[in-house]
C-alpha cells in the first residue's frame, strides 16, 4: 500500500520521512528539469503560442484600419500580458522543482512532493505493477508508476506529479526527469531484483514448514 505521510519535522534522510531500514539504500535521487515541468504539466509553450496569437490578430486589425505604427501599439499590451502569465508559470514550476525529490532505493520509489502541504509516497516494488516511460527529444521524462493495488490517491493532491488525466485510477509519477531512459532502466532492473528476492524467500520459507 502506499503511505503518505506529513514531513513538516525535519528529514533524516533528503527526501525520505524516515531512515532506510536495514538492508534497503538509495540507489538514485533527483527532481524535475523546471524548465521541463513548465513545458510539460503548465503546458508554458501553449500559452506562449496563445498570445502571440492574440497580439498578432489584434496588430493586424488594428493596422488594417489605422496603419502599422498603430497595429504594433495595439500588440504590447497582449504582449506584455503574455510575458507576465509566463514568467508565473515558471515561477510555479521553479518551486515546484525545487520543493520535490524523488527517489529510488533497492526496495521502492518514494516521491516527496508539495510546496505548501509537504507529503511522501511510497511505492514498494512489490505493489509495482508497470511503469510507463515517455520521453522528449532533450533526454527529459516521464516515469509513470502503474499499482497493482486499489489504493485511492488524490489526483489533486499529488498533482503535477502525476500521470496526465489518469484521474480515475492516478498513477503517481517522476516528472521532467533528466536522462529518464537511463533512470527508467534503473527502477526496471531494482524492481525485478526486489520481486525476485522477495519470490525467492517465500519459497524458502515454504520448503521449511514442517509436514503434519
Amino acid at each position: 500500500m502506499t503511505d503518505q505521510h506529513d514531513d513538516f519535522h525535519v528529514e533524516p534522510v533528503r527526501g525520505l520521512p524516515e531512515a532506510p531500514p536495514e538492508g534497503e539504500h538509495i540507489l538514485w535521487q533527483g527532481a524535475p528539469s523546471w524548465r521541463a515541468l513548465a513545458r510539460d504539466a503548465l503546458n508554458l509553450y501553449w500559452v506562449v503560442g496563445y498570445f502571440v496569437v492574440l497580439a498578432t490578430w489584434r496588430g493586424v486589425v488594428h493596422a488594417d484600419r489605422d496603419g502599422w505604427a498603430i497595429g504594433l501599439k495595439a500588440m504590447i499590451p497582449y504582449l506584455v500580458m503574455g510575458l507576465i502569465a509566463c514568467a508565473i508559470l515558471s515561477g510555479i514550476a521553479l518551486i515546484l522543482a525545487k520543493t520535490t525529490v524523488y527517489t529510488i532505493t533497492n526496495r521502492r520509489v518514494a516521491l516527496r512532493i508539495g510546496a505548501a502541504l509537504t507529503v511522501t509516497l511510497n511505492v514498494p516494488f512489490t505493489l509495482l505493477a508497470k511503469a510507463d516511460l515517455t520521453t522528449h527529444r532533450d533526454g527529459t521524462g516521464t516515469i509513470a508508476l502503474d499499482l497493482m493495488d486499489d489504493t485511492k490517491l488524490s489526483y489533486l493532491i499529488c498533482w503535477p506529479h502525476v500521470r496526465p488525466w489518469k484521474i480515475s485510477k492516478t498513477q503517481p509519477a517522476l516528472r521532467a526527469i533528466p536522462d529518464a531512459k537511463s533512470v527508467a532502466a534503473m527502477l526496471a532492473q531494482a524492481a525485478h531484483t526486489r520481486v525476485k528476492e522477495r519470490a525467492e524467500t517465500v519459497d524458502v520459507r515454504a520448503a521449511h514448514v514442517p509436514a503434519e
